[in-house]
C-alpha cells in the first residue's frame, strides 16, 4: 500500500513539472496571452529589423500595447515593412516614433513606441514615419575593430631616414 502512494506522488509531481514546462514554453513563445479586443493597425518601415518576428510585442513605457502581425520586404524601397496591431485603448500621436529594441535574458526583440506631441492621433492604416532600426551587434563590433585597427596604424612612429 505504501508503494502505491509513493508512485502516485511521483506521478503527480511529474505531471506538475510537465505542465509548468508547457506554460513556460507558451510564455516564451508569446502564445499564451492572446485576447480579443478592439484594435487598429499601423505600418512602420525599417532599414534593418534584426531578429524581429511576427507576434513580437509592441510596448510603450514598458506596457504591452500591441503585437507585430506582419513583416514583409518592400522591393521598391528595399526596406522591411512591419504591420503593428495596437489595442484601441491606447492612442498615440501621429508623430510617434518606433524603435526595434532588445530586452531580457533571452534577448526578446520588440518594438518600442515613443509618443510625440502631435494633437492628431494615429488611425487605422496610418504609417509611422519616424523609425529607428535594430542595432546589429556584429556591425558594432566590426566598426569598433576597424577603428582600433586604424588607431593602431596611426600610433606607429615615423621611420627616420
Amino acid at each position: 500500500m505504501e508503494r502505491k502512494n509513493i508512485d502516485l506522488m511521483v506521478g503527480i509531481f511529474l505531471l506538475m513539472g510537465v505542465i509548468a514546462l508547457l506554460v513556460l514554453a507558451l510564455r516564451v513563445g508569446n502564445l499564451g496571452s492572446e485576447r480579443v479586443a478592439e484594435i487598429y493597425t499601423v505600418e512602420a518601415r525599417f532599414e534593418n529589423i534584426g531578429g524581429l518576428k511576427q507576434k513580437a510585442p509592441v510596448k510603450s513605457a514598458g506596457v504591452l500595447v500591441g503585437r507585430v502581425t506582419d513583416i514583409r520586404f518592400d522591393n521598391q524601397k528595399f526596406q522591411a515593412a512591419v504591420t503593428l496591431t495596437l489595442d484601441k485603448r491606447y492612442s498615440f500621436p501621429k508623430d510617434t516614433s518606433a524603435s526595434i529594441l532588445t530586452s531580457g535574458l533571452l534577448g526578446e526583440v520588440y518594438i518600442g513606441l515613443e509618443a510625440g506631441g502631435d494633437e492628431k492621433n494615429l488611425q487605422n492604416n496610418d504609417k509611422i514615419t519616424l523609425t529607428q532600426s535594430a542595432v546589429v551587434l556584429e556591425r558594432l563590433i566590426g566598426q569598433f575593430m576597424f577603428s582600433k585597427a586604424a588607431e593602431g596604424n596611426n600610433d606607429k612612429p615615423a621611420e627616420k631616414k
